[in-house]
């Protein structure tokens, strides 16, 4: 049963992505932004509505007074699919996202995602992927965007961690904007790879602000790194 609500919840999930997708591929290059948040925040809530209805995978924030109004820097735990689905909703606002660029050659998807402010980085340039972040994050913070950063890079396993990048935190060092820290344990629930989705209900925590004002990167990170593992160590790591 757990598979066959998994296989109804892709092909749904395929449709909608499609149809929110192909709006913002074609529209979002002349849409005001009101309306380009909107279609993407509108995209996240089917899809986790349709998650929850399929496979009866639902999730509780906790911590949503922590998310600050003005612009910040927003560094998540990274261990399955669901957070880049689900932090579009629970954030909300203005949003620019630092991704691999890979990412933008997915027909449809990409396309859409072009329209969306992303810091599309190629992760084998090294500095030059930090300064791209740098650069280009700082332009969108005085925008009034959150930037949304995955600071170890790639998905984890649950139970496990990677290393945790420097780049989100040099962009915090240089605009002094504070860091919001984020954990769940949405690994267990919506793994790597695989297509079941289990039931039951993904807990994530929203810290309270990190201050950078004045810091260096590698304290910040190592905040960042120290309150998002401890989190995920009272976080329930079984369905």
């Amino acid at each position: 049963m757990v598979l066959f609500r998994s296989i109804v919840f892709f092909a749904g999930f395929v449709l909608i992505t499609l149809l929110f997708g192909l709006t913002l591929a074609i529209g979002g290059w002349i849409m005001p932004l009101s309306w380009k948040e909107g279609f993407s925040n509108t995209w996240s809530m089917t899809t986790l509505w349709w998650l929850r209805a399929t496979c009866r995978l639902d999730y509780q924030v906790e911590g949503q007074e922590n998310l600050p109004k003005n612009a910040a820097i927003v560094m998540a735990k990274h261990q399955s699919t669901w957070e880049t689905i689900a932090l579009r909703h629970i954030v909300g606002g203005r949003q620019s996202w630092v991704l691999k660029r890979e990412l933008m050659w997915v027909p449809v998807f990409g396309w859409a995602l072009a329209t969306m402010f992303p810091i599309a980085i190629d992760r084998k340039a090294g500095r030059k992927a930090v300064r791209q972040v740098i650069d280009q994050g700082t332009e969108y913070l005085e925008r009034g965007h959150h930037i949304i950063i995955f600071p170890e890079g790639t998905r984890t396993a649950p139970g496990t961690k990677g290393r945790y990048g420097v780049g989100g935190a040099l962009l915090a060092q240089h605009t002094g904007a504070p860091v919001i820290p984020i954990a769940h344990n949405a690994g267990i629930f919506w793994r790597r790879r695989g297509l079941r989705k289990l039931p039951g209900t993904i807990q994530l925590v929203i810290g309270p602000g990190i201050s950078t004002e004045g810091r260096k990167a590698q304290a910040i990170i190592r905040d960042v790194e120290t309150w998002i593992e401890a989190t995920m160590e009272n976080l329930p790591q079984k369905p």
